[in-house]
């Protein structure tokens, strides 16, 4: 309301000032109501409405227009932009309400869906960042999860195919699953077994509700007392090892197709062994980082950067990446970002 009043006095001292009758500031006024009716209050924009009716009837009063009809037309235009910022003002605070009721239901999802970071088990410790592309949305299509079994840590992470509320019922699906078998499997191919059969009910139950099939690419590891460490890649980007040595992403071959797309092809998902030394960081991120541009269509230098903050906590190293990330792509975020740093236990 302050800087209303603060607009109205140049505008009517300017009126005041020009002794020419057939140039008038005073309908300019009409305007004002819209700037607290775009960022205030209700309240706010009547007291903004009523303000502007009487400086306008004041000062057509003390300086009237050359006819009645002119002074009628001023006031009965500043009447219905008036009402009209009123009713748009309610509009746009019933509508900022119904997004914080949406966001507050997404906040008791993501909470139920995924746990807060870090997690920590006896054999890692896992921190890292997850900034779903949608600002409004606080689940996006990447899932993770870490479960301490009695067959050591196992460690999932994931992208569902597809965006939004309807792929959510497939990340439902495999956190679901990979939480059980973790816990029941006693081997890493039969937990990926597990999580394929969850991903095709999930289809199967699409399917009957008119929802389309979804796949999942997933990197399922298991960290046990062994310095090596356990991996099935079922089409995922793979981890960046990052120890005394030089930063490079982990070699499994073959990447696997994703879950829920194992009728496709005649092999079956094999383990592949990996060193993994006490001490050493994993980073597992997701194609929103891998396959990050700049403006240019330059893609980020994720080797390199790694390489400079190999030593830091990760915490930092996630917060490094994701600052980083963004100046790089000029904060045009195309996908969902995931950043997950395990440092293996002492």
């Amino acid at each position: 309301m302050a800087y209303v009043v603060a607009l109205t006095v140049p505008i009517v001292l300017l009126e005041l000032a020009i002794d020419d009758q057939t140039v008038r500031l005073t309908p300019l006024l009409i305007l004002l109501p819209a700037f607290p009716a775009a960022v205030g209050t209700v309240r706010q924009t009547v007291c903004a409405v009523s303000w502007v009716l009487i400086v306008i009837t004041g000062v057509l009063t003390y300086r009237p227009l050359p006819s009645w009809y002119d002074y009628m037309i001023v006031m009965l235009l500043a009447a219905v932009l008036g009402v009209l910022c009123v009713l748009t003002c309610r509009r746009r605070i019933r509508r900022e309400m119904d997004l914080r009721r949406v966001r507050s239901t997404a906040v008791a999802l993501q909470r139920q869906m995924l746990r807060p970071l870090p997690i920590l088990t006896d054999r890692v410790i896992v921190d890292g960042i997850y900034l779903p592309v949608e600002a409004d949305r606080l689940v996006g299509g990447d899932i993770y999860e870490v479960v301490a079994s009695p067959y050591g840590t196992r460690l999932l992470f994931g992208d569902v195919q597809g965006k939004g509320l309807p792929a959510i019922g497939a990340a439902f699906a495999m956190l679901g699953a990979f939480r059980e078998a973790a816990q029941r499997e006693p081997t890493l191919t039969a937990l990926v077994d597990s999580l394929e059969s969850a991903v095709v009910r999930h289809n199967v139950f699409a399917q009957q509700t008119g929802e389309p099939e979804r796949f999942v690419t997933a990197l399922i590891l298991g960290v046990d007392a062994s310095t090596d460490t356990q991996a099935v890649n079922c089409g995922h980007p793979p981890p960046y090892l990052l120890e005394a040595g030089p930063v490079a992403p982990v070699l499994f071959g073959d990447p696997g197709v994703p879950l829920g797309l194992a009728d496709l092809t005649p092999k079956p998902r094999t383990v592949v062994w990996f060193p993994f030394p006490a001490g050493a960081t994993l980073l597992a991120c997701s194609d929103g980082v891998t396959e990050a541009r700049s403006i240019t269509g330059v893609f980020y230098p994720l080797e390199e950067r790694l390489r400079a903050w190999a030593g830091g906590s990760p915490w930092d190293i996630a917060s490094n990446l994701v600052s980083d990330l963004s100046r790089h792509s000029a904060g045009q975020q195309r996908d969902d970002i995931t950043a997950l740093v395990v440092r293996r236990a002492a």
